[in-house]
C-alpha cells in the first residue's frame, strides 16, 4: 500500500499543493487590491504565446511552449497595467479588454497559419495533467533517499518546488512593501515606497506562478487557487499575516483533499473509474469558500476597504 501511495499519489499531491501555494500567496494580495481576476486573465492569454512559440520552433515540445506561454502572460499583465493606469478604468474592465483582445488575436492566428494543423488539447490546457505526473520509479518510502529512484522523479515537481519558494522568499522580503502598497497608495508613496512598481511586480510574480503552475495542473486550478483560498482566509481574520498563512492552510488543503476525492469518490458512492483531479481540487476550495461564508468569524465584512487588515 504504501509503494502504491508513493508511486501514484505523493507527487501528483505535491505538485497540486505546491501550485496552490504558488498562486495563493500573491493571490491574497490580489484579492485586497481588487484584482482577483488577474489570474483569469493570465489562463486566457497563453494560447497566442503557445502559437508563436511553434511558429519560431516548429515544435510542440513543453520547454517552447511554456516559454512562448510566459511571455505572453508578461505581456498581458504590461497591458493591463498599462491601460488600467492610463486610461484611469477599473481593473476588471482593463482585465477583460486585454484577455479576451490577447486571446482572440491567437485564434486568429493560429487560423491564418500553418499550426491549424497542429492539435492543441484543450482538454489539456484546462484540466492539465495532474493523475498523469506519478513517480514509477519509485519503490515505496525508500526511494525517497535513493539518488537513482529521485532522479526519475517528474519534472513539474521540481518547477513547481522552485516557484513556490522563489515567491516565497519575495513575498517574505517584500513584505512590508506589499502590505503598505495594498492597503494605501499614496502613503507608501510618502514613504518612498514604489507603490507602482511594487503592483506591477505583484502581478509579474501571479503570471509566472500561473504559468508554472498551467502544464500540470490547468487554468482551472490556476483560477481558482488564485481566489478562492485567499477570499476563504479574508473571512476568518483581519491580520494580514494569519490571513495569509489561512490561505496557504486552504491551499494545501483543496490540493490534497481534491485529489483524494476525485480518485476515491466515485468509487465511495458507488460508482466506478474516477473523476478530473483537477476539477474536483477546484470543488473542495470552493466549497470551503463557501463554509468560510457560512462560518467565517469575519464573513459580515463587506469587501477589503470595510476593515483593512493588521499586521
Amino acid at each position: 500500500m504504501g509503494a502504491e501511495f508513493v508511486q501514484f499519489s505523493l507527487t501528483p499531491m505535491l505538485i497540486g499543493a505546491l501550485a496552490a501555494i504558488a498562486c495563493a500567496l500573491p493571490g491574497n494580495f490580489l484579492i485586497l487590491r481588487r484584482q482577483a481576476l488577474i489570474g483569469d486573465a493570465i489562463s486566457h492569454v497563453v494560447l497566442p504565446g503557445i502559437v508563436v512559440a511553434f511558429l519560431l520552433t516548429g515544435t510542440v515540445a513543453a520547454l517552447p511552449m511554456l516559454i512562448g506561454a510566459a511571455g505572453a502572460a508578461v505581456v498581458a499583465v504590461v497591458l493591463i497595467e498599462g491601460v488600467r493606469r492610463l486610461g484611469r478604468i477599473e481593473p476588471g474592465a482593463a482585465m477583460g479588454v486585454v484577455f479576451t483582445t490577447l486571446f482572440a488575436g491567437g485564434v486568429l492566428l493560429l487560423e491564418q497559419s500553418d499550426t491549424s494543423s497542429v492539435h492543441l488539447d484543450v482538454e489539456h490546457a484546462l484540466m492539465g495533467n495532474l493523475e498523469s505526473l506519478i513517480w514509477l520509479g519509485a519503490s515505496g518510502w525508500g526511494s525517497l533517499a535513493d539518488p537513482a529512484a529521485l532522479a526519475q522523479l517528474p519534472p513539474e515537481l521540481g518547477r513547481m518546488a522552485l516557484v513556490a519558494a522563489i515567491i516565497g522568499l519575495l513575498t517574505a522580503v517584500f513584505w512590508r512593501w506589499l502590505k503598505i502598497a495594498t492597503f494605501d497608495e499614496g502613503f507608501a508613496r510618502t514613504l518612498g515606497i514604489p507603490a507602482a512598481g511594487v503592483g506591477f511586480g505583484l502581478v509579474i510574480t501571479s503570471a509566472v506562478a500561473a504559468v508554472a503552475a498551467f502544464d500540470a495542473v490547468g487554468s482551472i486550478i490556476v483560477i481558482a487557487m488564485f481566489i478562492c483560498p485567499p477570499a476563504a482566509a479574508r473571512l476568518m481574520t483581519n491580520r494580514l499575516g494569519v490571513q495569509v498563512a489561512w490561505s496557504l492552510g486552504f491551499a494545501v488543503l483543496s490540493a490534497v483533499l481534491g485529489y483524494v476525492l476525485a480518485g476515491y469518490g466515485p468509487l465511495w458512492l458507488g460508482a466506478t473509474g474516477a473523476v478530473s483531479a483537477a476539477g474536483m481540487i477546484a470543488i473542495v476550495s470552493g466549497v470551503i469558500l463557501g463554509l468560510a461564508c457560512v462560518y467565517g468569524p469575519h464573513r459580515a465584512r463587506q469587501g477589503a476597504a470595510a476593515e483593512p487588515a493588521g499586521r
